[in-house]
């Protein structure tokens, strides 16, 4: 153990300077950290530890999903697919309409009940179907299964539009994760509450239709005109064109006035180009979140895949309109029922707190170290300082948000960094009562004291990955900086202690040792 493979000191040399590179960022003033952003390529030292909502400030909503409007669009898309099987089928019905979670239909004659049955089965696997006692009256309604895959993929989805609307907004390191059945968690850091809110409580929902001519037979929807709700324009219920087809959308002008310019993807802009080129001199509205924009007449065919939506936008407005658009529509509304702001002057106050709370820590274990084992407390000083380094070289390097748990990890991390030297330590004074010579001594203390070094490490390491695993998002904080600070600090205590002892003791080759 008293021998060191050359490579070995080498790349424990290459870490130290690498893990002192990479944290340096941290405590550099703000200008030269943007100009190491701008100039440096993405591999050098330029990141920095996100601080948390609670160290930076920012915005903390809990929004409840109306997954109840999901449940009812897909009864409503039931009743559609239903009216036009059983008319492909020739299966004669008195009565078809909504009701809760499901559809009832009314049969003309009895003898067609299985084959209606069969075509509700095969348009949705998840209901139960019950049929009157003279066999005329059907109602199926989604079962316990097909309500929980609406409600977990209605929040899955709203969780990820959610994500990509607060990362177009550039905020970094949000936390947005499920809460309960229905609900939402968004923690974003350095956000306005307000602003989040305008982002995030739109849902956004984009279709075109064509307009119902009046006295045509069949369903029409009615919505309301944005310009002025007191007008409405009834529409063909079934969209031509939805949100999900549009590629790209971006704020433009044209006359002068701010507009939306968008593009649809393959599939929209050949229905697009079907539909218009159909239904030239035919008027087609613009519907969003229930509010016609805009009912432009079809001109010519539009074969390009791209259009501009016009509706007296502000630029603000079309800015942010086609944020949304970009990201997707939500799929159901949200409400928001808990709303916290946490201003920067309480995150100041809690970064000096926590770092205050780091700076006596590591004064303390310092002294303790220096006054108890001399010249090698001193060694194993160095490579706590080396330690630090490295937790925040991994920390900027991860892009991970520091939190006040994490602080808290950290500030135990350097309380239990010395643990392994004192170990090691004290097993060398062991040995050297024992009559051992210094190398025979440091050679006994090294290897001896390995086996319950790992073990001590390891099942602090697997507390702090439970933690990880079942924790919440505070608790994660607190588990991951423990993790990173456990490794850390087995490596500085093996490697950079034992190198800088070893150099010593080569260069000096003392008669006894001041530990």
């Amino acid at each position: 153990m008293v021998n060191i493979a050359p490579w070995k000191a080498v790349l424990t040399i290459l870490v130290c300077v690498l893990g002192f590179a990479y944290a340096l960022p941290n405590v550099m003033p703000l200008e030269t950290r943007m100009w190491m952003q701008e100039n440096l390529p993405s591999w050098a030292p330029n990141k920095t530890v996100n601080l948390g909502l609670d160290l930076r400030g920012g915005a903390h909503l809990l929004y409840e999903v109306d997954v109840d409007v999901v449940v009812r669009e897909r009864a409503d898309n039931m009743l559609q697919d239903m009216r036009k099987s059983l008319r492909e089928d020739r299966i004669g019905y008195s009565r078809i309409g909504v009701i809760p979670q499901g559809v009832r239909i009314t049969l003309r004659n009895s003898s067609d009940g299985e084959d209606a049955r069969r075509i509700l089965r095969r348009s949705n696997a998840n209901l139960d179907i019950d049929t009157s006692s003279d066999g005329l009256t059907i109602e199926a309604v989604m079962n316990d299964q097909g309500l929980r895959e609406v409600y977990d993929n209605t929040i899955s989805q709203s969780i990820e539009i959610v994500r990509r609307r607060i990362d177009e907004l550039g905020t970094t390191e949000p936390i947005i994760q499920r809460q309960g059945e229905d609900r939402i968690l968004i923690q974003a850091p350095g956000a306005d509450s307000e602003s989040l809110k305008n982002i995030i409580g739109t849902t956004a929902k984009l279709t075109f239709h064509l307009l119902k001519d009046p006295g045509a037979p069949g369903l029409s929807k009615t919505f309301t005109m944005a310009e002025d709700p007191t007008r409405t324009m009834e529409v063909e219920p079934r969209a031509l064109i939805t949100g999900e087809m549009l590629e790209n959308a971006a704020p433009a002008f044209q006359d002068g006035q701010p507009v939306i310019s968008f593009r649809l993807n393959n599939i929209g802009g050949r229905r697009f180009a079907d539909v218009t080129r159909k239904n030239v001199g035919k008027p087609f509205a613009i519907v969003l979140d229930g509010q016609v924009l805009s009912a432009p007449v079809i001109r010519e065919p539009i074969l390009g895949g791209q259009g501009q939506i016009s509706g007296g936008f502000t630029v603000q407005e079309a800015s942010d309109l086609a944020l949304l658009l970009r990201a997707g529509a939500l799929p159901a509304p949200m409400h928001v029922v808990e709303e916290r702001t946490v201003g920067p002057s309480l995150g100041a106050d809690s970064v000096e707190s926590g770092r205050q709370a780091s700076i006596y820590g590591l004064i303390l274990v310092l002294c303790f170290m220096g006054v108890l084992y001399g010249l090698f407390g001193l060694m194993a000083n160095v490579a706590l300082a080396v330690n630090v380094a490295l937790i925040f070289a991994i920390l900027s390097g991860l892009q991970a948000t520091l939190t006040l748990p994490g602080i808290a990890g950290i500030v135990l991390t350097i309380g239990m960094a010395v643990d392994a030297n004192v170990l090691i330590f004290e097993r060398i004074r062991e040995e050297l009562s024992a009559g051992r010579t210094p190398i025979s001594a440091i050679d006994a203390g090294y290897s001896r004291a390995m086996s319950t070094i790992i073990d001590s490490n390891l099942t602090t390491l697997i507390a702090a990955f439970i933690l990880f695993a079942f924790g919440t998002g505070p608790i994660k904080g607190f588990a991951v900086t423990l993790g990173i600070g456990i490794v850390t600090s087995f490596f500085t205590a093996i490697m950079v202690t034992r190198l800088l002892v070893i150099t010593w003791l080569r260069k000096k080759r003392p008669d006894t040792l001041p530990v």
